[in-house]
């Protein structure tokens, strides 16, 4: 048996929950995020109130805190600081997750290192979204209990990447929503695999009817329902058009009432805690970096360094290949993250080893910032299961922007635990050649991706990225025309000829395709 430090870093619990009931009934934010933490205690062996003397807390950044978000749903100012009273916990490290779907890997891979360097020994990272019972709550005038102590709370320190997704540019054209914005990367992806908006949206379907029937059997998932390719891809009043190609269907569901959290302590302080050897998990490898931060200074739409490089020193760091990794779970918001990550990471879309362990973020629960965390806990389960095999983990945050892998197993690993080296893909990543944008271009253009942006009611308006007559890049909408937009929707767009003018009334770009 290899001999490990006892600074080596393990998951010892992992608890998920999901509430169905009436919004009026449901838990608050904080009894969401104590629920997880106290199904996590007991699936470590732990007794009750054993977090009370957690030296380290990581709580995932709710929805509605993100910058701009119009809903006010009350809650508490300091997530940590409301869940340490209610866990009778004092922990010296205390932290919130600043917005992004990358947020749970990253501060798992955050807590490993802090283990590692001997900075904490007994952590809880874990997160919640109520959105599914928060906007009724809201629509009724109703609030969270735990509102009542964020007047003395003073705000929490952060981690992660503070920066807003979007540029002004960009959202001043509608690109500040990621049902506008991940359609765009899909119409690159079609055009580039040469197929027709038929054959692509065929495509679609085969791609997510697998990870329905995952969620299918996920007792925690949001809709635990199996769908046929054709029910996800085919248009009707259940089931509308979101944002060109996708239907409702082929979007992560946000409105959920989900959390998840995991426990993550030094090796000797599991000995020290009576943790069973079958309950521990290690993190094998990870990473983090992100792309080119702004949308339009992508080198395209149908690729993402970060996802391959991350990848690549995850399995560097874990010491294995791909073809030991056993089990994955892409990150699934939209199907083009799923698409490029896949081919980052070097997998078949139609491996058998499938592409999710949860269900994925349509059918399984989007809980925004927090869904990963629900991947690394059912990954958790399935590897005691399988103590020679490995899981890869993805997480990706705003627009296939920041990046975080991790490698589980609960086999002990094979060198001492590393840091993930991120600076280093970080500036071989923003190295990169990319376009020259132009926020006021005029004259002929050729769309490089776009899409066409519905609402209940029908078109709302379209979003095209374009190159000018000097190649340089520029974002804009076409006119409201339906006869416009049906086009787009009935022929291929990618290359499609045109003209664009800046307007000063409306501090927008007008694309008029030919």
């Amino acid at each position: 048996m290899k001999v490990v430090s006892d600074r080596t870093p393990v998951l010892i619990g992992a608890g998920q929950f999901t509430y169905r009931g009436e919004a009026a009934s449901s838990p608050s934010p904080t009894e969401l995020l104590k629920i997880a933490a106290d199904r996590a205690v007991q699936d470590a062996g732990l007794s009750p109130g054993a977090l009370g003397t957690i030296d380290g807390l990581a709580v995932m950044g709710f929805a509605v805190d993100a910058e701009g978000d119009p809903r006010v749903i009350p809650h508490s100012t300091n997530p940590p600081a409301t869940l340490a009273r209610r866990l009778g916990a004092e922990p010296h490290w205390s932290v919130y997750a600043e917005m992004g779907g990358n947020s749970p890997q990253h501060a798992i891979n955050l807590v490993c290192e802090r283990i590692a360097r001997g900075e904490s020994e007994f952590v809880l990272v874990v997160g919640a979204e109520f959105l599914g019972s928060g906007v009724k709550r809201l629509s009724r005038g109703i609030g969270f209990a735990d509102w009542d102590d964020a007047d003395d709370l003073p705000k929490p320190d952060r981690i992660g990447d503070p920066r807003p997704g979007v540029s002004a540019y960009e959202a001043r054209h509608g690109m500040g929503r990621p049902i506008n914005t991940y359609p765009l990367f899909e119409n690159a992806l079609r055009a580039r695999a040469g197929r027709s908006i038929v054959d692509h949206q065929a495509h679609l379907g085969r791609l997510f009817s697998p990870f329905t029937r995952v969620a299918a059997d996920n007792p925690e998932a949001w809709f635990p329902l199996v769908r046929s390719p054709e029910e996800l891809v085919t248009v009707t009043g259940r089931n509308r058009m979101v944002g060109f190609p996708y239907p409702k269907y082929l979007n992560a569901i946000m409105e959920v009432d989900q959390s998840a959290g995991v426990i993550i302590t030094s090796l000797g302080k599991a000995r020290a805690l009576g943790v069973a050897e079958d309950r521990l998990v290690y993190l094998h490898g990870c990473a983090d970096a992100h792309d080119l931060w702004f949308p339009l200074d992508r080198q395209n739409y149908h690729s993402s360094p970060a996802m391959r490089l991350t990848g690549a020193r995850a399995l560097d760091l874990a010491g294995i290949g791909l073809d030991r990794v056993s089990h994955f779970d892409l990150y699934s918001c939209f199907p083009s993250a799923v698409q490029i990550g896949a081919q980052e990471i070097g997998l078949d879309l139609e491996d058998p080893r499938g592409l999710t362990v949860t269900g994925g973020l349509p059918y399984a629960g989007g809980p925004g910032n927090n869904y990963v965390m629900h991947s690394v806990v059912a990954m958790i389960h399935r590897l005691r299961a399988r103590p020679g095999e490995f899981g890869l983990v993805t997480a990706n945050g705003w627009y296939l922007t920041k990046q975080s892998t991790g490698i589980y197993g609960a086999s002990r690993p094979r060198d001492p635990f590393a840091a993930n080296s991120s600076a280093g893909l970080q500036s071989e990543i923003d190295a990169l050649d990319h376009p020259t944008v132009i926020e006021q271009p005029s004259g002929s253009a050729t769309i490089e991706t776009y899409t066409v942006v519905h609402g209940r009611e029908g078109y709302m308006l379209g979003i095209v990225i374009g190159r000018d007559s000097e190649n340089r890049r520029f974002v804009a909408q076409t006119p409201k025309d339906p006869a416009v937009l049906a086009s787009l929707e009935a022929r291929e767009g990618v290359g499609r000829p045109g003209r664009v003018e800046f307007s000063a009334e409306t501090g927008k770009n007008l694309f008029i395709p030919d």
